[in-house]
């Protein structure tokens, strides 16, 4: 049996198809003969988790606050047809958090879709806001996310937005929790995303730490929407990634500020050539940015 077309599989997730009898050939990793390139589709190991996923992710949170995004607050009809559309071109690598309220919004469109396909990444909101009281746990929030997603699992849980260095002894029942859901499958890997340097220094050394969301690009700094100048996240991100850690980037573009494309093009090469991530992920809103983007990281090569 042939492998499916792109067309072919995104007209399965339109129609709700049960089961894709051969994964698309165009998911598969490259032959390790090829020359070395940064495509968005890409299969590649996510740290030592154990986990493999598409070099980019398709964010769901831009703009995201109150339990929205720019991504769930364009309706429901544009954010299937965005959704489809990267994963019809290969993006497998779905980022969510319950802060973009986006897990509904993801369910809809892959369910029927062969579970095992999809990594699904979600952040738990651990402050008590007008929108949510958390259980200062993890167990009845990914209880109720499983619910919103239609799954029994969530690959990567993260925990959401860590402003200082003290978020290990702060959230401690968090991670414990997390831990327990891990020893039993519920959770395949556990991390944190970070917003400031003092957090990801101790993210990128801390034992309980499996991947890490830091807020990387060419530029660095806080007019960049980065923790640090870029030669402080580069030491760091490379330190984390030889102890083994996961590496997402965010904020590959400035949080909309390096829109130019000479600009895209040099945040991309700098992230990868520079060893400093796993994967990225980018809160693309429109099917036209992600053919950019897949455009501009095929065209990445190794120094």
């Amino acid at each position: 049996m042939s492998p499916f077309s792109r067309r072919q599989f995104l007209q399965a997730s339109v129609a709700g198809a049960g089961l894709v009898p051969v994964f698309p050939a165009f998911l598969r990793a490259a032959p390790a003969d090829q020359p070395v390139t940064f495509a968005g589709t890409d299969i590649v190991p996510l740290g030592k988790t154990g986990i493999r996923v598409s070099r980019l992710a398709q964010g769901t949170g831009y703009s995201g606050y109150n339990h929205s995004s720019a991504h769930t607050r364009q309706g429901k009809e544009l954010f299937d047809r965005l959704l489809r559309h990267s994963i019809a071109e290969g993006i497998t690598f779905l980022d969510m958090a319950d802060l973009y309220g986006s897990h509904p919004f993801v369910k809809d469109v892959i369910k029927g879709l062969p579970r095992e396909k999809f990594v699904l990444l979600s952040k738990l909101w651990p402050r008590k806001e007008t929108w949510v009281t958390p259980s200062g746990g993890a167990k009845a929030e990914l209880d109720r996310y499983r619910q919103e997603l239609g799954t029994d699992r969530i690959d990567v849980c993260l925990i959401h937005c860590m402003q200082n260095e003290k978020w290990p002894e702060e959230f401690k029942r968090i991670r414990d929790e997390l831990s327990e859901l891990k020893e039993k499958g519920v959770v395949r890997a556990v991390g944190v995303s970070c917003h400031d340097f003092g957090a990801l220094k101790v993210a990128s050394e801390h034992p309980w730490v499996d991947v890490i969301f830091a807020r990387i690009n060419y530029r660095g700094g806080q007019d960049y929407a980065c923790d640090a100048p870029v030669e402080q996240l580069s030491t760091v991100l490379k330190a984390a990634r030889s102890r083994g850690k996961a590496i997402v980037g965010m904020k590959i573009f400035g949080a909309g500020k390096l829109v130019k494309p000479e600009e895209k093009d040099a945040s991309l090469k700098f992230v990868f050539t520079q060893g400093l991530v796993d994967a990225i992920t980018v809160g693309m809103l429109k099917p036209e940015e992600v053919d950019d983007t897949l455009k501009r990281m095929s065209q990445v090569r190794a120094a």
